[in-house]
């Protein structure tokens, strides 16, 4: 009984030791975690570079600026992510002397925790300058979602998002009659490029912290199943050793076996004696 006790509390020891090594991982893996990075990506280089050439080529035969802003809700007060214009990289055309007449799109972005129960979101909005009637910015606005660039677009890539915006301005300003062609070739609207792949967030958020829960599971499990077979094993050892002193016994007890007619056989020569 000594022996089975001793392995009873074995195994409950290693369960709980198991219990709190997967507590300890999965507070661990929430804290180097956390709730992501939140941070509004501004465009690429290259994305930067071929949007500005493409603004300054439609820009100089149009006469009309474009520009883009990139904005992160949560930067309250702060700086854009990203400005760019037919001017550079960094400049932006609102207000800027250089642009009596601009349009320009606007994506402020805002990424939310992990924890909060609200999704990410974007507003684009496009704004130009004061002699551009309210109704043709609206429907040059509804132009850029009409060419694929959605909020799900901005939220997913912002920095793609608002560079492909910007060199959709020129086109959607023929449309609205704010500007003639450019002789320069535009870019198609029918066939956007498509968004690359941003993947999972889940994953891509959280792959620490299940890569830890997953490993700590199979080091419970294995703790778990290596103290289940100690107990039997003890408990095995347990009943072998008590079942011995009876069977010796039994054996001390029983006299020697005697064969069938035995005592038939020893009556009858007690008669002829």
């Amino acid at each position: 009984m000594t022996a089975k006790r001793a392995a009873n509390r074995k195994a409950a020891w290693v369960a709980w030791l198991a219990a709190g090594l997967v507590l300890a991982g999965c507070v661990v893996a929430g804290v180097l975690n956390g709730d992501g990075d939140r941070t509004v990506p501004a465009p690429a280089v290259d994305e930067r570079t071929d949007s500005v050439a493409i603004l300054q080529r439609t820009s100089a035969e149009q006469g009309l600026c474009y520009g883009w802003a990139l904005v992160d809700y949560y930067d309250y007060g702060t700086a854009p992510r990203n400005v760019g214009s037919n001017l550079g990289d960094g400049i932006a055309v609102e207000e800027n002397p250089a642009c009596p007449r601009w349009l320009q799109v606007t994506a402020n972005v805002g990424y939310v925790s992990e924890s909060s129960e609200s999704n990410d979101f974007a507003r684009i909005e496009v704004t130009g300058s004061p002699e551009i009637d309210p109704a043709d910015l609206g429907q040059v606005e509804r132009g850029l979602a009409r060419l694929g660039l959605t909020e799900d677009a901005f939220v997913d890539d912002p920095g793609w998002a608002v560079t492909r915006a910007a060199v959709m301005l020129p086109l959607l300003a023929v449309e609205a009659g704010l500007a003639e062609p450019a002789d320069a070739p535009l870019p198609a609207a029918g066939s956007p490029s498509p968004l690359p792949d941003a993947g999972s967030d889940y994953l891509r958020d959280r792959w620490g912290w299940l890569l830890a829960t997953v490993g700590l599971f199979l080091l419970a499990a294995l703790f778990i199943t290596v103290g289940v077979v100690q107990r039997r094993r003890a408990t095995g050892r347990g009943a072998a050793s008590d079942a011995s002193p009876r069977n010796g016994h039994q054996r001390r007890g029983a006299g020697p076996a005697q064969r069938p007619g035995a005592a038939a056989v020893a009556a009858r020569t007690q008669e002829r004696a």
